[in-house]
């Protein structure tokens, strides 16, 4: 399946299930409470199946899956059986209306729940957080390769995933960050980072590049993969070759062979490059070429692409048995909604670039992405977006469920529903908002694409 196709299949699969429990959620606690539910659909748009149970509801999976709604008997919406009247939503206490409409965020909250118990009992394949290159801020914290990260500020970090998402988070802070790490030789140290010191510009998705840290899993052995054509090394190296050193500097990842190769192109003239050929050991002269390529300044170069089927395997699970697991998916639930929350204030407050917010097609890709690296790495995908999903409808923006919460809770206060103009008004502040964001949303991912 091409990636095109994979990322529309897997955004329609998980919008599916995300939007099924969460409309659940809500014609289940309508019906608790003796509300009728006239129509329960999954998409919008055209139906392309429907159904009528026994209970009077018409099930619809509509054209456009991109959400759904539960449509619920409403005389504000239309004239009623009088012998019906008492089964309107409108009619209903105020407590049993906000019952219904948290119901929906609250099946994506459990759902989340739900959905990490089952990657924890399957088991998700991940890297250790060690070390693998260390530069600028990092290496001035006194960080150093092949250490272990087992935390980062109060979070453990038992992967490298975990250890990423909270350096990312603390750099859009940029406040001082205590790393705490095993080093090679077995010690346990605390490294302070400033992170204060982070560019202005820094790209936040890069941001543990910026901070100067690359972990062991992302260096690609020092294996060439191909020789350009008529490129400094075409006739010299061969595919499969390892290379071992350059100019007499020892050459231990992919990586590490650009720096070289640019200080032996500075210096002028031929240099030496080892390497191990079908199990002898060759020391070959080779003189790098000045490359150009658009974007970017001139610089010296080989001519040679890694072998990325030599690429490291996943050596750590996060995985726990079915009993601890549940506790295990309770505080997991609890971080990511702390730091979907810290997300939002920060993008509030002007902390986190407006270039984080997301829309379909980015999720589209991740969903593809995650479905790509297996069962466990695709439900916890599809856990931080149920809870996304959850957060994002409790936000008190009308035509959201946060919305209508928000006006119930006004009719608390002050004992009678908000006026009918006044509720208008709402909707039509509500629909400018969302409209504004999804248009945030849609930019953000094209610009993506373009980059």
């Amino acid at each position: 399946m091409s990636t095109f196709l994979g990322s529309v299949w897997w955004m329609i699969v998980s919008l599916g299930v995300l939007v099924t429990f969460h409309e659940f959620g809500h014609y289940w606690v309508a019906r608790r409470n003796g509300v009728k539910v006239l129509r329960f659909s999954i998409g919008f748009g055209r139906p392309l199946w429907s159904r009528r149970g026994r209970d009077g509801t018409e099930y619809v999976i509509a054209a456009l899956p991109l959400g759904g709604y539960v449509k619920m008997l409403d005389e504000r919406e239309g004239d009623v059986d009088p012998a019906e009247a008492s089964q309107a939503f409108n009619r209903q206490s105020v407590w049993r209306r906000i019952a219904i409409v948290a119901a929906g965020p609250l099946a994506n909250l459990l759902l989340c729940i739900a959905l990490l118990w089952a990657m924890f009992v399957i088991g998700r394949p991940d890297f250790l957080p060690v070390l693998g290159q260390v530069q600028g801020i990092a290496a001035e914290a006194g960080l150093a390769r092949g250490d272990t990260v087992l935390a980062v500020g109060e979070r453990a970090t038992p992967t490298w995933s975990e250890a990423a998402i909270a350096l990312t988070t603390a750099a859009m802070d940029r406040g001082d960050l205590d790393v705490r790490v095993r080093t090679p030789e077995g010690d346990e140290a605390t490294r302070t980072l400033r992170l204060a010191s982070l560019p202005a510009d820094m790209d936040e998705r890069r941001a543990v590049r910026a901070i100067g840290l690359v972990p062991r899993s992302h260096l690609l052995p020092a294996i060439v993969g191909s020789v350009r054509e008529d490129s400094a090394a075409w006739g010299v190296l061969a595919d499969g070759d390892r290379i071992t050193a350059i100019d007499g500097s020892p050459v231990d990842s992919f990586d590490a062979i650009g720096p070289l190769v640019q200080a032996l192109g500075e210096q002028g003239g031929a240099g030496m490059v080892e390497v191990q050929r079908d199990g002898e050991r060759l020391a070959l002269e080779l003189t790098p070429t000045l490359a150009e390529v658009e974007g970017r300044a001139p610089f010296w170069a080989l001519g040679i692409t890694p072998d990325t089927a030599q690429a490291p395997t996943p050596d750590a699970l996060l995985r726990h048995g079915p009993l601890a697991a549940l506790p295990a998916a309770v505080a997991e639930t609890g971080r990511l909604a702390s730091d979907s929350l810290g997300m939002i204030r920060r993008l509030l407050t002007g902390r986190a670039s407006a270039e984080n917010v997301s829309g379909p097609i980015t999720i589209a890709r991740y969903a593809n992405a995650s479905a790509n690296l297996g069962a466990a790495w695709f439900l916890s995908f599809l856990a931080l977006l149920s809870l996304s999903l959850a957060i994002i409808n409790l936000l008190p923006i009308p035509i959201l469920d946060g919305g209508h919460l928000l006006y119930y809770l006004i009719e608390l206060v002050k004992g009678s529903p908000l006026g009918e103009r006044a509720m208008v008004a709402g909707q039509y502040v509500g629909l400018a908002m969302l409209a504004g964001l999804m248009g945030l949303a849609f930019y953000n991912d094209i610009l993506q694409l373009v980059r």
